[in-house]
């Protein structure tokens, strides 16, 4: 098996995909998680690269955020659209991979996916609440390069 289906099982990745479930309920943002080997970049770059290959950057209000992990390099990203880097606080990023990290660091690597997700789902409830009318644009399916 390759590092990637090695990462998450089949179980833990449904547990993730019930989490973006939860967390975009009651918001109009959406969250994606993607997985792959290694991002033979910078992990800022392969991050932003994904996000406009997921097309995240079609939301109408600029409010998606991906959460990017690259295994073989143990590293990973959060990348958030315009609209919600423009609400959120300063640190609100680097406090949400600080969560992150400390569960990978422990090999919990499906809980820092999980945490992650529900913190950025409680920004994006706060600045972004679901209304009447709005859809889920994007799949909650986790994407594997």
């Amino acid at each position: 098996m390759s590092k990637i289906e090695d990462f998450l099982s089949t179980e833990e990745e449904q547990e993730i995909v019930e989490a973006i479930r939860i967390a975009e309920q009651s918001t109009s943002g959406e969250i994606r998680v993607h997985i792959e080997k290694t991002s033979n970049t910078d992990v800022f770059n392969r991050s932003m690269e994904v996000f406009h290959y997921l097309k995240m950057d079609n939301t109408k209000e600029q409010n998606g955020v991906l959460i990017y992990v690259a295994v073989e390099d143990k590293t990973f990203a959060i990348y958030g659209d315009e609209g919600i880097n423009n609400v959120v606080e300063k640190n609100f990023w680097d406090s949400t991979k600080n969560i992150m990290q400390s569960h990978f660091k422990a090999g919990n690597f499906k809980q820092g996916l999980v945490d992650a997700i529900l913190k950025a789902g409680e920004q994006l409830e706060k600045y972004f609440p679901w209304e009447h009318g709005d859809i889920d644009e994007l799949s909650n399916e986790i994407s594997k390069g």
